[in-house]
């Protein structure tokens, strides 16, 4: 049995909800993070407890006093909430389906006990035929046939009126489906890959080199980003990351992942692609990054370039997820100490020294 809610109910849910934003405002306070609503949606998952993965993060970084730093933020969000929003979706979906299907059952049972009847009305009129029956009795007879006849088609088509709704109801629930599916793997700020894609597509990319394909990895970060955000703030932050997120995709091709792996660190697996092709590759993405004008939206200033640094490695026999990741980590690192703003591969001589020590 379902109880509605009383008017204390509704009081004392509206209460804490105003007690948990007081403590996730305090906390933000405390911790120095700045308050935007992404911050916020962190901070009362960690004062509500309800994400057991947030609060034990959280937590332990309180406790040893270490910053909150946007990159940091940036992974609690990827890697806690945005998986929480795709179950709570998972089970709104689940629940609408066991709703049809329950319906459709329903109906089924009610068919299936109205053709059982009719069955057994012409078992009885069947029985009723012999040469004795006087016109009008046969005449009855047929009449009740017809009703009894009629009266089921009227419930055929009615019940293939109401399974032709609960078909396009489960087509619809099916395009929910998908559509969560979808934003389970997509990064909301940026609209690409996110990390979980970025680990499934790094494990389907393995089972290639098993099939003689080469398979080049970049991983980009932006250039003196922190240095931006405290200069412009997080919004015009956010523009820079969706940014590059678009030149990434403007300049691969089908087969190809771009994702977000963390904060304003990028890698995209580039399949069928030999690690010469994918140096030329990151440096048309690091000139189309160059090339673009940022410009801030509510006032129209021109904000100057961004650039990014690029890191590529590919994968040779032997390789694991983690160890070609190190390799074009450490190429990162290089173009970073190097310069920035340029592209280093694992087979560049000033990369020999960091591509040992990162195997």
């Amino acid at each position: 049995m379902v109880l509605a809610a009383s008017g204390d109910d509704n009081v004392y849910k509206s209460d804490r909800e105003q007690s948990l934003a007081k403590t996730a405002v305090a906390q933000m306070g405390e911790c120095n993070v700045v308050p935007t609503p992404e911050n916020f949606e962190l901070f009362y998952a960690f004062a509500s407890g309800e994400h057991p993965g947030v609060t034990q993060v959280m937590a332990a970084m309180i406790a040893n006093k270490n910053p909150f730093t946007p990159k940091i933020l940036a992974d609690l969000r990827l890697r806690c909430l945005s998986g929480a929003r795709a179950a709570r979706s998972m089970d709104n979906v689940g629940t609408g389906m066991s709703q049809v299907i329950d319906t459709v059952m329903v109906k089924l049972e009610a068919a299936a006990r109205q053709t059982s009847a009719y069955t057994s009305t012409l078992s009885a009129a069947t029985g009723e035929l012999d040469a004795s029956q006087s016109p009008d009795d046969m005449r009855k007879l047929v009449e009740e046939l017809i009703a009894a006849t009629k009266a089921m088609e009227s419930r055929t088509r009615s019940l293939e009126g109401e399974l032709q709704k609960s078909s396009e109801q489960v087509t619809e629930l099916r395009g929910k489906l998908d559509d969560v599916r979808k934003e389970s793997l997509t990064d909301p700020l940026t609209n690409i890959a996110n990390r979980k894609a970025f680990d499934a597509a790094m494990e389907t990319a393995m089972l290639a080199l098993g099939e003689g394909e080469s398979v080049a990895l970049m991983m980009c970060d932006i250039d003196h980003f922190k240095k931006f955000n405290d200069s412009w703030g997080h919004q015009t932050g956010d523009q820079v990351l969706r940014l590059v997120a678009s030149c990434l995709s403007d300049n691969l091709k089908g087969r190809d992942t771009a994702a977000r792996y963390g904060g304003e660190e990028f890698g995209v697996i580039l399949r069928g692609t030999s690690l010469t092709d994918a140096i030329h590759v990151a440096d048309q993405i690091r000139l189309a990054v160059q090339g673009r004008k940022l410009v801030k939206k509510s006032t129209g200033d021109v904000l100057g370039t961004i650039t990014i640094s690029i890191g590529v490695s590919e994968f040779t026999a032997g390789d694991t997820i983690e160890s070609i990741i190190r390799r074009a980590d450490a190429c990162l690192y290089g173009a970073k100490q190097n310069g920035r703003n340029m592209v280093l591969g694992q087979n560049d001589p000033r990369m020999a020294s960091q591509i040992s020590s990162a195997a």
